[in-house]
């Protein structure tokens, strides 16, 4: 038997049940993970909610860890016990011990520890996706980070001038202010104090964004387009406010020619070959201190309400992770 984190019910943190599951031995194509640190997402919190419904309870949330492989299954040879190895996008996460298809775990190299991995894969790897696929960035791009203090936030300023951009804040504090500027932002947009749209148009001349890179979803949809300079791209890849309402598509060219996209993760890493690229680009990112990984939360595996109870309560900064 192994401890888990269940629900049997959508809902607030209350609902998380610590509990004993059994796990049993990998199937073919397995692998079998000791977890030693879990990543903590909004994704968890959607799933907790039900705004991602589970496909049935008790059901386990969660879309990333590192661990130790214990147990291969038939077929799998290019994993052994032992190895070091991380995941994302696959959920049941909350879990001391699980099997996961092996190609989705990738290993480690030496210089990565198990909590940065825990903490960076599905942040990491979305934040690779954003600068490199859905808005390749160009040297001198102006680019709007929402979240800019979070843990995808952090990355994405910290890359994005890496490869040239200028890269645009977005937060709800001045404490925040101040992080996402020590991570790279040339700017920061306090939105509980300041216009979104009218300061990230100050900041470029009046031209607006090349992109706008959104996390938060239904609150900021409008100011984001407002936001784009003419052909723009607003890539909204989160709902931490909730979904984005239905609009027509005829005010994206009345706003100037303007591109939506909702790419997700799950799409990123839709196969061993272009989850291996973005993995291994991701950890160059972090091994080579481009990118600086900011663990600023832990929390036992059977405090995970506390960690939901933060994280939605915006008090968490940077990357947190969950210690099985």
């Amino acid at each position: 038997m192994t401890k888990a984190i269940r629900l049997y019910e959508n809902g607030g943190p209350e609902v998380f049940k610590y509990e004993d599951v059994e796990v049993g031995d990998p199937g073919p194509g397995q692998i079998k993970i000791k977890q030693t640190a879990i990543g903590l997402n909004f994704i968890d919190v959607y799933q907790r909610t039900g705004l991602y419904p589970a496909e049935s309870f008790p059901d386990i949330v969660g879309m990333e860890a590192a661990g130790v492989v214990e147990a291969v299954g038939e077929g799998v040879t290019d994993k052994k016990v032992g190895d070091r190895v991380a995941y994302c996008m696959i959920k049941g996460a909350y879990t001391e011990s699980r099997c996961v298809e092996a190609w989705k775990a990738v290993k480690l190299p030496d210089a990565v520890d198990d909590k940065t991995a825990a903490a960076m894969m599905l942040k990491g790897l979305t934040a690779h996706y954003l600068l490199h696929r859905t808005y390749p960035v160009k040297p001198g791009d102006p680019v709007l980070v929402y979240a800019a203090a979070g843990g995808v936030g952090q990355i994405l300023c910290q890359w994005g001038k890496a490869l040239g951009a200028v890269v645009i804040g977005c937060v709800g504090s001045a404490e925040k202010a101040e992080i996402a500027k020590a991570a790279g932002a040339a700017y920061a947009i306090n939105y509980s104090e300041e216009d979104i749209a009218e300061k990230a148009r100050e900041y470029t001349g009046g031209e607006g964004v090349a992109a706008a890179y959104d996390s938060v979803g239904k609150a900021t949809f409008m100011p984001s387009l407002d936001s784009l300079r003419p052909f723009g791209v607003l890539a909204t890849y989160g709902n931490a406010s909730g979904p984005v309402d239905p609009f027509a598509p005829a005010i994206l060219g009345g706003k100037g020619s303007l591109y939506v996209t909702r790419p997700t993760l799950a799409t990123h890493t839709r196969n061993p070959e272009i989850l291996a690229e973005g993995a291994n680009a991701l950890f160059d990112a972090v091994t080579s201190g481009t990118v600086k990984i900011h663990i600023n939360q832990e929390y036992a595996l059977a405090d995970v309400a506390k960690a939901h109870t933060d994280l939605e309560g915006r008090k968490t900064t940077g990357s947190s992770v969950i210690i099985p």
